[in-house]
């Protein structure tokens, strides 16, 4: 990532949700492994809400002096967007995955090369059900084990 752009405060040490940060850790891991992301330019954190972060090498055709990350978050699912420059700056988001919450780590690859492709991806905000902490670890747990 360029220094000084804005990356959520999203902090591996701060997991206040026994049953869905270990799971998240791992469902996180195994995306960026699909996406080749390094393990420092990725973090979590469960509080209030849920929410993930990998930061992308992958330049944007739009806006290619911009950095890209990918955000999951368990009331939106993933989306890419541009990094902010400031912090009062909100992120552009480029494009949401429309598809469950949990998706296995290959299609959310598959996605981050289509949006930043500019593939037929959606820019409308996903209207997921209510997340259920429990649910989104069981689904993280077995998508996990079957991606080995």
């Amino acid at each position: 990532m360029t220094s000084g752009h804005h990356r959520p405060d999203h902090s591996n040490r701060r997991v206040e949700d026994p049953a869905l940060g270990p799971v998240l850790a791992r469902y996180v891991r195994q995306v960026a492994d699909e996406l080749g992301v390094p393990a420092e330019a990725t973090g979590y954190e469960v509080s209030d809400t849920a929410t993930a972060y990998l930061g992308l090498a992958q330049e944007w055709a739009e806006q290619p002096d911009r950095d890209l990350m990918l955000v999951w978050d368990e009331q939106l699912g993933w989306y890419v967007a541009i990094e902010a420059d400031t912090p009062d700056e909100t992120p552009h988001v480029i494009a949401y995955l429309d598809s469950e919450a949990v998706p296995p780590p290959a299609e959310v690859a598959r996605f981050v090369a289509d949006a930043v492709a500019g593939r037929a991806t959606s820019r409308d905000r996903p209207a997921l059900p209510p997340a259920d902490r429990a649910e989104l670890a069981d689904r993280m747990h077995g998508t996990s084990h079957a991606h080995r």
